[in-house]
């Protein structure tokens, strides 16, 4: 794998911005916002970092440009889901979904190859609903993507179905102090938001008996669906806060019922 590329993805490696701390903070403030020209600036602001992360996978035989591509799929996912009420540098949080989306890819495309053309056609699509998005604040549907690029709606679908890689949902996203947070965890439980299992094993007395605050965040969670970050926002606390306080009564409740 050649890593002295000066272009890469038809980027040039040698004159990719390097953002400073303040100006960091601003555009991230921007892209909370829905700013998307200030997403598109913060990603291209964060390429050396993706760049830096590729070359710890020297020995892979895999293309260059592929893993660069799959890279910014990692360096976008961690953009979108950074929670900056954790206090701590977007990059280690972004590092570790970088590499967990690269060894994804690798391991996936030793076991199953998919053909050259059909992973450039699902980039194509990929970086066009970016685009799409962008320009019409909306997600865009399969026919817009394949106008978009001259590729047939059956074609686009075949071909990011054919990357999509199997996550487990206990594969850890962030983890401090001991305290990890997991996939299931930035998922809304719909199944419990319509027939929730607490109330079929009648735990009102149990939720009755935590504080109010562990008895709100039960109640969000577990009875209105809600995700630990929407949870956290909500009552104005980190995730990692909500994290422990859910574990702590789940653990209060299941003592008081097995007595």
């Amino acid at each position: 794998m050649a890593l002295y590329k000066v272009e890469i993805c038809g980027v040039n490696t040698s004159k990719l911005p390097l953002l400073k701390n303040n100006e960091k903070d601003e555009l991230f403030q921007r892209i909370l916002k829905g700013d998307k020209e200030a997403r598109e600036l913060y990603i291209k602001g964060n390429l050396r970092l993706v760049l830096s992360i590729i070359q710890r996978f020297s020995n892979s035989n895999e293309n260059v440009d592929d893993l660069f591509q799959i890279g910014c799929i990692g360096l976008m996912k961690a953009i979108d889901n950074f929670d900056i009420t954790q206090n701590v540098k977007f990059s280690t949080y972004a590092v570790p979904m970088i590499i967990g989306e690269i060894r994804r890819y690798l391991r996936d495309n030793n076991t199953i190859r998919v053909s050259r053309s059909l992973r450039d056609t699902a980039y194509k699509a990929i970086y066009a609903k970016e685009e799409l998005m962008k320009r019409n604040d909306k997600e865009p549907t399969v026919g817009e993507i394949s106008k978009e690029i001259g590729i047939s709606s059956e074609d686009i679908v075949f071909a990011l179905d054919a990357i999509q890689n199997p996550v487990s949902l206990y594969e850890p996203v962030y983890s401090e102090g001991g305290d990890t947070l997991y996939i299931m965890d930035q998922i809304s439980d719909k199944k419990n938001k319509e027939e929730s299992w607490i109330e079929e094993i009648s735990l009102k007395e149990a939720m009755d008996k935590l504080p109010d605050r562990e008895h709100h965040i039960i109640k969000l969670r577990f009875f209105e669906g809600k995700t630990q970050m929407e949870v956290a926002k909500e009552i104005d606390i980190s995730q990692a806060q909500v994290s422990r306080l859910e574990k702590s009564a789940l653990k209060n409740m299941k003592n008081y019922l097995s007595h």
